[in-house]
């Protein structure tokens, strides 16, 4: 399935606006699958989450963060709008989040910023998901925490 359907009901915060349980089902999916799943010991915490937007979806009983990434305009992380610890939980792979996901980051940053070029550094396996979104590459192949990435943008 390309699309998860309609269903989604995304949620959109600035950090200063997050409640507590909902940082904690955001930082829960970041660490499992970013820190255990693939075996990366490293800051999850590392000084940019202040600065970002917060875009999420949690499952039906709202428990559970299924699918997250953080957005930050033009000239906070980089010279371009950038989206970055984009996410989804193993067991809704494949079932249509991801793109919706990173679409409605792009319409966010869009919405707010008008058309400007997005940034990410991208785990290099995820290169054709990202092209199939407009993204094309930017950089090199780099190391990050033992993990191959590039960087991709999105004009």
């Amino acid at each position: 399935m390309d699309d998860r359907p309609g269903d989604v009901a995304w949620r959109y915060r600035a950090w200063s606006a997050l409640t507590v349980d909902e940082l904690y089902r955001i930082l829960a999916l970041r660490q499992r699958v970013f820190i255990v799943e693939q075996s990366c010991p490293y800051l999850d915490a590392d000084g940019w989450d202040d600065r970002a937007s917060h875009l999420w979806c949690d499952d039906a009983a709202g428990r559970t963060c299924e699918a997250y990434l953080r957005v930050f305009g033009p000239g906070v992380k980089y010279e371009e709008a950038s989206l970055g610890r984009i996410v989804t939980a193993p067991e809704v792979r494949r079932v249509g989040l991801g793109r919706p996901l990173v679409r409605e980051g792009l319409a966010r940053i869009a919405s707010a910023h008008g058309a400007v070029p997005v940034r990410i550094g991208a785990q290099k396996y995820l290169e054709g998901f990202y092209a199939g979104l407009g993204f094309v590459r930017a950089s090199d192949d780099y190391l990050e925490d033992g993990i191959p990435h590039l960087e991709m943008v999105r004009t």
